[in-house]
């Protein structure tokens, strides 16, 4: 997309291999990774240790500090509270475990659910930490994604600190004047900033997009895609620990 580059707050600044390969080859590199964790069956429990530890590789070269990572891993914390209330709400035939009856059926799809959502958001983390969102928006471009889709994911990240920044605002207001969110029954007030913000953001975006039309917006974004040539090292680099991972899952299968 044209217009000033946008630099977002979870990428981290650095000089690693990483950092340094096409944006279009970590997107590829991550929707291969992605497909390895998805088709790996739920029992084979080796192929899920060395795929962690594949993606243990990559953050370790990307140079970013494990704790940065777990705490923006924290992001899956609602699919790790789902995923602990399967075993207990699960049918099927129970299996005692420390003394409780559990669903064995949602003992297996608690531990599928945390097992591989555990290794998409560390993939995606990898990504958004080494890769600046410019950078993917051109990856994207490159990869011969639908523009309108690029043109939308390229707005939903520009508008997302003004959202931010008025959420906050709110919050400040609020407890300015005494508010402390600490029963339920004051979700009310919550709730009703947050169909506020909707709404101010939904007028917000059709103002922008009659600005553009009247600057002669025709539905697509001027590419700012820079054809860059990709050394066969780069190729390797960015590919290798993804094939691995992929190798990885296909013999899972067959086995």
């Amino acid at each position: 997309m044209s217009g000033p580059a946008h630099s977002h707050a979870l990428f981290v600044h650095g000089h690693s291999p990483v950092h340094r390969l096409p944006a279009h080859l970590k997107l590829i590199a991550l929707v291969i990774f992605i497909t390895a964790v998805v088709v790996t069956p739920r029992d084979a429990f080796w192929a899920f240790a060395v795929l962690a530890v594949l993606l243990g590789v990559g953050i370790v070269v990307a140079e970013l500090p494990m704790k940065l990572v777990g705490r923006r891993m924290l992001v899956e914390v609602p699919f790790v509270l789902f995923a602990v209330a399967l075993p207990f709400l699960g049918g099927g035939d129970r299996v005692d475990v420390l003394g409780i009856a559990m669903s064995e059926e949602g003992l297996w799809a608690a531990w599928t659910i945390l097992a591989k959502a555990t290794l998409g958001v560390g993939a995606s983390v990898l990504l958004s930490s080494t890769t600046e969102i410019p950078q993917i928006l051109s990856g994207m471009q490159r990869l011969r994604v639908p523009r309108v889709l690029t043109a939308i994911t390229g707005f939903m990240v520009r508008y997302l600190d003004v959202i931010i920044g008025e959420l906050s605002r709110r919050r400040i207001a609020m407890a300015s004047r005494g508010y402390e969110a600490r029963w339920m029954w004051q979700g009310e007030s919550l709730a009703a900033s947050a169909a506020s913000i909707f709404v101010r953001s939904y007028e917000r975006g059709e103002r922008v997009h009659q600005a553009m039309v009247a600057r002669g917006y025709a539905g697509t974004m001027p590419t700012t895609v820079r054809v860059e040539t990709v050394e066969p090292a780069q190729w390797v680099r960015g590919l290798g620990v993804p094939a691995i991972a992929l190798a990885v899952a296909i013999v899972a299968v067959v086995l």
